[in-house]
């Protein structure tokens, strides 16, 4: 079965329904493309991929050692090149909440993230910028 349908329904919009769960959300081509930039466009989703992927697997391995990253806020930032138009950059910034994480979990959070199967699924030209703000305790 497939992951996802997706409809072209005009003006440079798509809708994409998730088959599994039904979940749907629209597409849109960004404004310095001719679009309405009105939803994500696709190089948004891919960016938002990276973040959601990296604080995903990061939860995964907090689970697996005995601490939790509950409340942590991640920020993602793409830059656009030309020659060819792409994603020449995507900056993920992660904060954590103000917990004393220690320096084995800081250790354990950043290689997860820079391993993350978004991350090892992209092009090498994309560069990929991880920032982490531990909100420590002072």
């Amino acid at each position: 079965m497939e992951t996802v349908n997706i409809e072209y329904i005009g003006e440079l919009r798509t809708r994409a329904k998730h088959m599994r769960s039904g979940d749907e959300f629209i597409t849109d081509a960004p404004v310095d493309n001719q679009g309405k930039g009105e939803a994500f466009s696709p190089t948004d989703l891919l960016a938002t991929s990276l973040g959601t992927c990296a604080v995903t697997t990061i939860g995964i391995a907090a689970n697996a050692h005995g601490f939790n990253i509950d409340g942590t806020i991640v920020r993602v930032t793409k830059i656009m090149v030309s020659d060819p138009r792409r994603v020449g950059e995507i900056i993920v910034e992660f904060d954590f909440p103000a917990k004393d994480y220690t320096d084995k979990q800081k250790e354990l959070i950043k290689r997860t993230a820079e391993h993350c199967p978004v991350n090892k699924s992209l092009h090498p030209d994309v560069k990929q910028t991880f920032v982490f703000n531990f909100g420590d305790r002072g």
